[in-house]
């Protein structure tokens, strides 16, 4: 009854199951230890102190940003150079931007640092001027966003001055010096009372180590890969089943009457089913008037 899974066609569908299964395995445990990782990082995280809590060191010494050295206060010295506007970043359930100025270091590469946040549209409000001179500044080390980070801009298309992605590969088109793969935001209000109207941009967690939305993203895909391939195996005995059935319906004479070819058709590997031929209609034997009359 079962010889129709070695015909060519069920030949490619017990295939695509073998191959199917085990990928769908595979993509469910990737998944599912991604997430474990995401946990551990998680767990690990929490048992470290604050990293700002930590002592600064120079900035050189904690490039570049890992999940250990982000969020650690770094200390680097420079001048001010150019600024730019960050729109749309939210702070304490607000819409604002960040102040971006680039600190140009003895080494010529310069630092990005954010100086601060203030609420409205970027351009439209007054903002404090960077410090003159050489300063030192102490913030907590990021490292250069990119398309997943949260409050990026992608679309382009800003007006001068602004910028809708803080990181190196950005900054590089707009300057023409080099820029740290990295930025720090101050803590505070800087010395002088310059960015005392604007509001502190408090340090990120490092992406991939915390339990958040991706995080459960990962194991509801790792739910999905498994439900997948209880599915193809579902699906194979339901069609093995089928197919037992209309043969077996074909061997015992139960088909209908004019559905015998169509279901014999369906079943691979069975004998075809013999439609009678119609009878053919006998030559009509010529009389001898006929004969004559020809």
């Amino acid at each position: 009854m079962y010889r129709f899974l070695l015909t060519p066609r069920w030949w490619g569908i017990n295939l695509f199951v073998v191959l199917a299964i085990p990928f769908c395995v595979f993509m469910g445990t990737w998944q599912l230890g991604r997430f474990e990782d995401r946990v551990q990082s998680h767990e690990q995280a929490t048992k470290q102190p604050d990293p700002s809590t930590r002592a600064a060191k120079p900035l050189d010494e904690l490039l570049p940003v890992d999940k250990v050295t982000s969020g650690r206060p770094a200390v680097a010295t420079g001048t001010y150079a150019d600024q730019f506007l960050v729109p749309g970043r939210e702070l304490d359930e607000r819409q604002g931007f960040y102040v971006l100025s680039l600190l140009r270091t003895d080494g010529g590469k310069a630092l990005p640092v954010v100086r601060g946040w203030l609420p409205g549209t970027a351009g439209s409000v007054p903002v404090p001027a960077a410090p003159q001179g050489e300063v030192t500044v102490t913030g907590d080390l990021q490292a250069s966003e990119n398309i997943h980070s949260d409050g990026v801009d992608t679309r382009g298309g800003l007006p001068a001055g602004q910028l809708g992605m803080i990181s190196a590969a950005s900054l590089v088109n707009l300057v023409d010096y080099d820029v740290y793969d990295a930025w720090v935001t101050l803590p505070g209000a800087e010395t002088g009372g310059t960015g005392g109207a604007m509001k502190p941009v408090p340090a990120a967690a490092p992406q991939g180590s915390g339990l958040d939305l991706k995080a459960f993203q990962n194991l509801g895909y790792t739910g999905e890969w498994f439900v997948f391939a209880g599915f193809v195996l579902f699906m194979w005995f339901r069609l093995v089943r089928r197919e037992a059935e209309a043969v077996r319906d074909v061997a015992l004479g139960l088909v209908p009457e004019g559905e015998e070819a169509d279901a014999a058709a369906g079943v691979a590997g069975t004998e075809a089913v013999q439609v009678p031929e119609s009878p053919k209609t006998p030559e009509t034997s010529k009389t001898p008037e006929t004969a004559q009359g020809s």
